[in-house]
């Protein structure tokens, strides 16, 4: 991707749920727009519905879900189920990061998550990824 490509990747970052530590989200949401992508930041304790609405709304290239109370398999699915009534899941890579147990991840991406983004990932590696995977415009 050129370096005009990629700031034309618009981005949501995503806080799902009760989840209320967004240090992860803010060092993504940064990291991403110093990388030259458009980046939205959801705000703390929304609902999969929101999510859906403002990646809907936005028009976004990439999800980014950050989650860290051990609901992703609850709220994660929610989330893809509306962007599939929106016909919207085939058109946006979505990505979660937080603490998803190993056992979790091949759920998720079963269900149309792209990567699964654990404690201890680079912000390059995940760059990398959007790079190499965000849906071309």
């Amino acid at each position: 991707m050129s370096e005009q490509e990629q700031r034309s990747v618009r981005c949501l970052v995503a806080k799902v749920g009760l989840d209320g530590h967004d240090r992860g989200a803010h060092v993504i949401a940064r990291a991403f727009r110093d990388a030259g992508f458009e980046v939205i930041y959801s705000g703390l304790h929304k609902a999969p519905e929101e999510i859906v609405q403002a990646a809907v709304q936005e028009d976004v290239d990439v999800l980014g879900i950050s989650i860290l109370s051990g609901a992703h398999n609850t709220l994660v699915p929610k989330i893809m189920d509306g962007l599939e009534e929106y016909d919207a899941k085939d058109d946006t890579l979505v990505l979660v990061g937080g603490v998803v147990p190993d056992e979790d991840k091949a759920a998720l991406k079963d269900q149309g998550v792209a990567a699964v983004f654990g404690p201890g990932t680079s912000i390059e590696e995940t760059i990398e990824f959007v790079r190499e995977n965000a849906p071309e415009r």
